[in-house]
């Protein structure tokens, strides 16, 4: 299935495709402080469509994870880091979505506040 999404403003748009049931809940500092609902793609399955001037990176821990947000409204559409294997993941907030039924997937808690 193809989703677009966007930060508050519309500054930043992207889209990808992907199936998915279930969204990861972390429990981290940074996740439960956002409210993050997140979905993982291949970064390169993440095609932003505008605002590439308007992404912020934030990193904190060991800075592996770009967690971008928009300079305009604040709003953090999704982050890009790498698996184990080095592979480019992006992590998706769908709750940056546009249409999207939250209470069409499972959340499953992810204990991130342990790693």
């Amino acid at each position: 299935m193809k989703y677009s999404g966007s930060c508050h403003c519309g500054e930043i748009a992207f889209e990808f495709e992907a199936a998915f049931d279930e969204v990861i809940e972390c429990n981290c500092s940074h996740c439960s402080r956002k409210g993050y609902l997140l979905t993982f793609v291949p970064h390169e399955q993440l095609q932003l469509k505008s605002g590439e001037a308007s992404l912020g990176t934030y990193t904190f821990n060991k800075h592996v994870i770009h967690h971008h947000f928009c300079k305009r409204c604040g709003c953090a559409p999704f982050g890009v880091g790498a698996k184990p294997d080095g592979g480019k993941m992006a992590a998706v907030n769908v709750r940056c979505l546009e249409n999207f039924d939250l209470a069409s997937v499972k959340r499953k808690p992810v204990d991130g506040r342990s790693f």
